[in-house]
């Protein structure tokens, strides 16, 4: 009897530990170039629900960003002058606050730096799950490059300059 129980805790323990390393490897595998890009359903600064699916057939850069990041304000004025050139041609910008304050703090700082292209924030749970879902999200900006299909084709950690965006950009649209 005490053999039978033995065995039985050590396939428990066997299993347990089996699961926790499908799940590390399911989220390693997050975010990364040639996956699908997680969705996700946000609010936009007026309230309005914002999911990715919505973007489908759009190329998308997907920015991860903070009000209080040096780098993140120096990607802004390019993001902009992007979203202007490359709209039309079917690329989206879209910015995920993380740790930003308030929706009135965040949207002062948007109409503050005239940004032009959709900013999306969530509840602080909702937005940790989802940096974890592209394959946590370690400093920002962290921004990704989403194809037609909805496949992660680039990831950029650190700021960069529309010059190096656009060369990746440019081959999806």
């Amino acid at each position: 009897m005490r053999k039978r129980i033995v065995n039985l805790m050590s396939v428990v323990f066997l299993l347990a530990f089996i699961t926790q390393l499908y799940a590390q490897q399911k989220t390693a595998a997050a975010g990364v170039i040639g996956s699908d890009a997680a969705g996700f359903s946000l609010i936009n600064l007026v309230g309005e629900e914002v999911t990715l699916e919505q973007y489908r057939g759009k190329v998308v850069l997907l920015n991860f960003w903070a009000s209080w990041c040096g780098p993140c304000k120096r990607e802004i004025p390019d993001f902009i002058r992007m979203y202007e050139k490359h709209h039309r041609g079917g690329l989206e910008i879209i910015g995920i606050t993380l740790s930003s304050g308030s929706a009135a703090k965040i949207r002062r700082f948007v109409e503050d730096w005239k940004i032009n292209y959709p900013i999306l924030t969530g509840d602080e749970k909702y937005l940790q799950d989802l940096t974890l879902k592209y394959g946590g999200i370690r400093g920002v900006p962290t921004t990704f490059l989403i194809d037609r299909e909805g496949k992660i084709r680039q990831k950029w950690v650190g700021a960069r300059s529309e010059k190096i965006f656009m060369a990746e950009v440019e081959k999806y649209l």
